[in-house]
């Protein structure tokens, strides 16, 4: 195996970016998993691979990242977007509503406002989803 330097490390970062693209989140996960275990620090390559999992139905390695992603950047609109759709993919529509809520509050895309609206009173206190999860992109 060759050695890896911090090109290499570029070159897996933009090829998983690729792969995700092309649909193939396990891909990237494979090259991500080597470039975050020499730069555990870069936010970027975990949020690609947080959106990887996502997109492989990996559902708490998904939310693993998003909330490491989170704790570094807590302004990260898009994270909390992002860990809104894992929650409601997995079943927990109110922690994925106050994750839909602080991203629309950060910034008020449409789809973020929109999600923020997601859940519909059932008129005896609970909250119900209005619509199936999506894809956090």
């Amino acid at each position: 195996m060759p050695e890896s330097s911090p090109e290499t490390h570029v070159i897996d970062f933009r090829a998983a970016e690729q792969l995700l693209a092309a649909r193939d989140p396990r891909g990237a996960i494979r090259l991500l998993d080597s470039v975050i275990a020499a730069h555990p620090e870069n936010t970027a390559a975990r949020l690609l691979r947080a959106r990887s999992f996502f997109l492989a139905a990996q559902l708490r390695p998904a939310e693993l990242e998003f909330q490491i992603v989170l704790k570094r950047e807590p302004d990260n609109a898009f994270a909390h977007f992002a860990l809104g759709r894992t929650l409601e993919r997995a079943n927990r529509p109110e922690e994925a509503l106050r994750h839909f809520r602080l991203a629309a509050a950060l910034e008020p895309r449409p789809e973020f406002i929109e999600a923020a609206r997601f859940a519909r009173d059932t008129g005896n206190g609970e909250q119900v989803p209005d619509r199936p999860a999506g894809d956090p992109e």
